[in-house]
């Protein structure tokens, strides 16, 4: 896992004012990676660097030869159109191109005027341009780290036995639908399936009526590992290339008719929206925390499943939002309505662990493969990342300050993920928004 270096500084500013603002998700201690086009243009997509209101254009940051050696390299992979080959060049690269950015757009040193000149017609204005995903996602796997929400879900479905036995000893995993991967602000329309109502005898094929979110982290693969290989612990750990928010859209009512005996199918694949800014490993060096306390009792891992290094840092202290907008609020352009608030820290599983275990059977990952920590959820009502646990599978609806309820998302609405990093002695940084409507069934 990274460590702290120069780029962390939080006396660090850059020459580019807005990255200095208060409460900006991307100081220059952040420095997302992602992709991206001028609005309305036909121009090739290509990978740039977020700072403040603005987008470091990396395509222009290579034609100008800015960087040298693994910095040099690693800009050129970063001009393609997505950024497999950048998360597939290792960590030395990563970190290599995140210190020439950080010192081209810092502020201060005798140099700071020709960087300026250099830098400033390699930014494009963050509100002209399009975001794309940011990598060419040939494998999604989610998972479901949560043990809360394990539970949460767990107790309505079989009350005095809410976790199956295996909950505690493997990260459990489905293999997740690639090809219905959205970025941020792609409409998500309703889905129709099977489905069968508790007081009929057979199923029928309808609209869902109970679709549902999930607040949760992807984070993607950088070098992998070859077929019938595997990843220890701490190599897993290093070959995780950043983060992202993840909204795994769910219809529960098609899920409760298909999911037994095989799993989520059709009430997952309906689409899974992204940030478009992935955070890297690296910035969130500062934000690392132990992996969670497991109570007395618990089993612990098995050896291929613990480090002492994971132990220490294979946690995330990042705050998770979701908000719900209805189309009212939206037509009286209020602000959205918050529905939870919980932190990373509380998962089951670290990221290194469920990417270790991902690989321990010999499969192979590629660069760009996303891997999702499923819904996060806490301790207490506040923290919980879905309707099916806020509202208790809808039977106990939430009340929204227009006056309107709501069991599950309807028509309309529009749901929004919001992440921050925030510690003492160190610069907070945030993922940018994760956010969709929902529109009607064709």
């Amino acid at each position: 896992m990274p460590k702290l270096n120069e780029t962390h500084d939080p006396q660090r500013r850059s020459w580019h004012a807005a990255a200095n603002d208060a409460g900006t998700d991307f100081p220059i201690q952040n420095l997302p990676f992602g992709v991206f086009r001028r609005r309305g243009s036909d121009e090739v997509p290509r990978g740039g660097v977020a700072i403040g209101d603005a987008i470091l254009d990396l395509a222009s940051v290579h034609r100008a030869k800015l960087f040298e050696g693994k910095a040099a390299e690693a800009v050129a992979a970063a001009s393609d159109t997505t950024l497999n080959r950048l998360m597939g060049l290792g960590a030395a690269h990563w970190s290599a191109l995140r210190l020439a950015v950080s010192r081209l757009l810092a502020a201060g040193g005798a140099d700071e005027a020709e960087r300026r000149r250099l830098g400033q017609p390699c930014l494009v204005w963050m509100q002209d341009a399009e975001l794309l995903l940011g990598a060419a996602v040939g494998d999604y796997t989610d998972f479901y780290a949560s043990i809360f929400h394990a539970t949460n879900v767990g107790k309505q479905l079989r009350p005095d036995n809410p976790l199956l036995p295996n909950y505690k000893w493997i990260p459990i995993g489905y293999h997740g639908r690639g090809s219905s991967l959205v970025v941020s602000g792609t409409k998500i329309r309703r889905p129709s399936g099977q489905l069968k109502l508790p007081d009929q005898d057979a199923p029928m094929v309808a609209p869902c009526r109970m679709l549902d979110y999930e607040l949760e982290m992807g984070f993607f693969v950088g070098p992998g590992n070859g077929l019938g290989t595997t990843l220890t612990l701490d190599e897993a750990a290093d070959r995780i290339f950043g983060f992202c928010l993840l909204n795994d859209w769910s219809a529960r009512d098609i899920q409760a008719w298909e999911y037994a005996p095989l799993g989520p199918f059709l009430a997952k694949s309906l689409g899974t929206t992204l940030s478009p800014w992935i955070v890297t490993a690296e910035a969130l060096a500062p934000f690392r925390a132990p992996s969670a306390t497991r109570p007395a009792g618990d089993p612990q891992p098995l050896p291929y499943l613990t480090s002492a290094r994971d132990a220490a840092e294979g946690g995330l202290d990042v705050i998770l939002e979701a908000y719900l907008r209805t189309a009212q609020m939206q037509a009286e352009n209020a602000a959205p309505h918050r529905l939870s608030r919980g932190n990373a820290q509380t998962v089951y599983w670290t990221v290194a662990q469920m990417l270790t275990h991902h690989a321990s059977n010999g499969c192979n990952l590629n660069p760009g493969d996303l891997l999702g920590t499923g819904t996060i959820s806490g301790p207490d009502k506040e923290s919980w990342g879905s309707l099916i646990e806020l509202t208790f599978r809808g039977r106990e609806r939430i009340e929204l300050p227009t006056g309107e309820t709501r069991g599950f998302i309807e028509d309309g609405d529009e749901i929004l993920f919001r992440a921050r990093c925030e510690r003492p002695g160190h610069v907070a940084i945030g993922f940018g928004e994760c956010r969709g409507i929902v529109t009607p069934t064709a």
